[in-house]
Parts: structure tokens; C-alpha cells; sequence
């Protein structure tokens, strides 16, 4: 068997080795710095692009689908395309911000241009007798048939959340327009 002598000094030694380790552990961890926990933070909400696309037609010189900084205006569209001597560029508003996806269709002058209905063209929100629910401010939607002021605004808080309505379909989405209302304003609305 074994002497208690050897015991002690075997208990020892692993003491002293288990002391020299933690010091080291110690120096080691100093040198690295202090630790810091990283946590990922999810963003609020999706960022917009930089660029929009628009189409152009009608009486312009190049017609066509043209590439511009996100809070262009109309203005900037017709320049890019070029209207013709015979466009009527003043049947447009052409200070109305421009939606991803729009049309712009520039009249002729002496052609007949649909006149609004409903709304105002402030904005350039009412295109050929309808709304563009992509762009028509909360006064412009109560316009329409079974749009109250809140509702109004529920559209308008929808597509900042969400980017613009694909289809006039959409519109569905926004809480308070099931079907029995969207029957009432599907032909009086539309998206560019």
C-alpha cells in the first residue's frame, strides 16, 4: 500500500497543477477581452427599393419601361421618354410622385381624356375615371363608396407596410374589405 507520505505529496502536486492551470485560464481569458454576446436584431420592417420602375406610353418619343430613383415625379418620366410635339403633357399631373409599376399613358392633343369621377387628381391618384390605390392619399379613398376616414387610413397604413397593391384583388387584405365592399369599389379603383 501506499504511505501516507506519498498521498500527500501526490495531492499536492495535483493542487499545484490544477492552481497553475486556472492562472493560466485566467491570463488567457484577460487577453481575449471581455466577452460579448452578439444578438441579431430583426429589421422593423422591409426596406423600400432605391430604384422604381415606370412605364411610359402614348404620344412620346421612346416609349418604353424606364428605370428612376424612388421619389421621382411624372416630370422626370415624360423628360426620359420624350414627348412628341402633339403630347399633351398638361393633362398629367406631371408633379405626382411615381409607384413602382406605374403606367403613364400621354394623351394627344384634342384626344379625349377620360375625365375623374371620383376624387380629385391631386397626386395623380385618379387615372381614366378611377382611383389608384397605390397612390391616393386617406381623403382621396373616402371618395369611394363604404370608405370611411378609418378606413381610409388602413389602406394607407397597409401599402406603407407592405409596399404597393399587385391587383385591385388586393386590396382585400386590409382589414374591413371583404368581399361585400370590394364589390362596391372594384370597378371604381385600379393600380398603376
Amino acid at each position: 500500500m501506499w504511505d501516507r507520505r506519498v498521498i500527500l505529496v501526490l495531492v499536492l502536486v495535483a493542487c499545484g497543477l490544477a492552481f497553475a492551470a486556472g492562472v493560466r485560464y485566467a491570463q488567457v481569458r484577460q487577453d481575449a477581452g471581455p466577452a460579448v454576446a452578439v444578438i441579431p436584431v430583426a429589421p422593423e420592417r422591409e426596406e423600400r427599393p432605391a430604384t422604381l420602375k415606370v412605364h411610359v406610353s402614348g404620344a412620346v418619343a421612346r416609349p418604353g419601361v424606364y428605370e428612376l430613383a424612388a421619389g421621382a415625379r411624372v416630370e422626370e418620366a415624360l423628360r426620359m421618354a420624350g414627348p412628341l410635339p402633339e403630347a399633351e403633357v398638361h393633362a398629367l399631373n406631371l408633379a405626382a410622385p411615381l409607384a413602382d409599376g406605374q403606367k403613364i399613358v400621354v394623351p394627344k392633343k384634342g384626344e379625349a381624356v377620360e375625365t375623374p369621377t371620383l376624387g380629385s387628381p391631386a397626386g395623380g391618384a385618379v387615372a381614366r375615371g378611377k382611383i389608384n390605390i397605390n397612390s391616393a392619399s386617406a381623403a382621396e379613398l373616402e371618395t369611394l363608396p363604404g370608405i370611411g376616414p378609418t378606413l381610409a387610413q388602413r389602406i394607407v397604413t397597409y401599402r406603407e407596410e407592405h409596399g404597393p397593391f399587385r391587383s385591385v384583388e388586393d386590396i382585400k387584405n386590409v382589414s374591413g374589405i371583404g368581399e361585400g365592399r370590394f364589390g362596391q369599389i372594384k370597378d371604381l379603383i385600379t393600380v398603376y
